[in-house]
């Protein structure tokens, strides 16, 4: 006998889109999740009366990201105001001609990975040998995909590109404050990893340190490299879908937030730390108006910065920000919180890039199994994969796929 008809396990913005769907299809369900949240690497932390994303915080694509209605019907607000991203405070350290330059070097990068992909389907082979701008480039990969570009594979970098619009809003109340209200009210057991999935015959049995669950159907939603490394081990017969999870691991992208209490700087202006390094950090200030500065830190940046501890990071960004804003700012900086997704039990990283030449193990990663066990989340999409959206479109999806295989059965018996 089934303990459920469905279980979903995580509930990061896959499982919430997989639960949304379902609720009220007459089907019993259940979400799993490891931790002690809902949400996954949608994580909002209220602190000081300001919610602060240490996830996802941008609404990409917003014009046709499906969180947009959500957010409307549930109340939410939306900022729709243009990213500060191209542009440098006062040029500070970033003067207009370089910065001209730079976006050039990055646009002939584009341009070489379109008409001349290189055969090794290595993005950084088509940088050019000792470019000027090659550290701003690699800088952008880290934001972007949260690992350089030595370990990206070209042909995903464009199916991401081609599908991404320009538009990029927020939800001034968090973008996971907005995934976890969104879970609806059904069966929740957190602080529940699952460990392994064994095939049951006519149900599927996972089996937790809180008991044994069992299930006709079975939504995966976790992350790649929780796959990969065998923290949730799967039926022998699904072997490539853990390969697959190893082509596809996460990059790193890490958030730092510092008070700053300085309302002569503009809200919502941008700094870019050095514009010729690889390792350095993006700088949002005073976002929303906040006395704050909202630092971003991908790919080897972000890792290198993860082994010093947040200590030890928020001390780089502000040696970065005293150099173009002057020593004096020093006073005024002071780390409030930040995050280490690469140390982060359940995730180990926090968004899918795919390694050279394994573009297509995001269609095996996704591929169901005997129409009882289905697999969402970021990595699962082949162009909307490292964004919440792109999670939740394929929640919906496999959601779609169970309710597909339910209703052939049902078609099947007859009346």
């Amino acid at each position: 006998m089934a303990d459920y008809d469905v279980v979903i396990i995580g509930a990061g913005a896959a499982g919430v889109g997989v639960a949304r769907r379902l609720a009220g299809s007459g089907l019993s369900i259940a979400v799993v999740e490891a931790s002690a949240r809902v949400g996954g690497r949608a994580w909002t932390l209220g602190l000081a009366d300001m919610p602060l994303d240490l996830g996802c915080g941008w609404l990409h694509s917003a014009e046709r990201n499906p969180w947009v209605g959500i957010a409307e019907s549930a109340g939410f607000s939306i900022d729709r105001s243009p990213t500060s991203w191209g542009e440098q405070y006062r040029n500070l350290g970033f003067p207009e001609a370089d910065q001209k330059a730079a976006g050039e070097a990055y646009d002939a990068f584009e341009r070489a990975l379109r008409e001349s992909p290189p055969p090794s389907d290595r993005a950084a082979d088509a940088l050019p040998a000792d470019g000027e701008w090659n550290g701003f480039i690699e800088a952008l990969s880290g934001y972007i995909n949260g690992a350089g570009l030595g370990m990206l594979s070209v042909e995903d970098y464009l199916a991401y590109d081609d599908a991404a619009s320009e538009v990029n809003w927020r939800v001034p109340a968090g973008y996971g404050t907005l995934v976890s209200a969104s879970l609806p009210p059904v069966p929740l057991h957190l602080s529940t990893p699952v460990e392994r999935i064994d095939d049951g015959g006519a149900t599927l049995k996972l089996v937790t340190p809180r008991g044994d669950i069992r299930a006709r159907s079975v939504i995966v939603t976790v992350a790649t490299n929780v796959l990969a490394t065998g923290g949730l081990r799967l039926p022998a017969a699904l072997d490539d879908h853990a390969h697959a999870a190893t082509r596809l691991p996460l990059g790193l992208a890490d958030k730092l937030f510092l008070a700053f209490d300085d309302e002569v700087v503009p809200p919502d202006s941008h700094l870019l730390g050095n514009p010729k390094s690889a390792c350095t950090g993006s700088y949002y200030l005073r976002p929303f108006g906040r006395p704050i500065i909202e630092v971003f830190l991908g790919g080897a940046g972000a890792l290198a910065l993860e082994d010093v501890g947040l200590d030890g990071a928020a001390a780089f960004a502000i040696d970065e920000l005293a150099g173009l804003l002057g020593n004096d700012v020093r006073r005024k900086l002071r780390l409030i919180a930040g995050s280490a997704w690469a140390r982060a039990d359940g995730f180990g990283g926090s968004y899918s890039h795919a390694r050279p030449g394994h573009h297509a193990a995001r269609t095996t990663l996704a591929a169901p199994w005997q129409d009882r066990l289905f697999f969402a989340g970021e990595a699962c999409s082949p162009t909307d994969f490292s964004t919440a959206h792109g999670a939740l479109a394929t929640g919906i999806a496999a959601a779609d796929a169970v309710l597909a295989q339910r209703n052939s059965i049902s078609s099947s018996i007859g009346p």
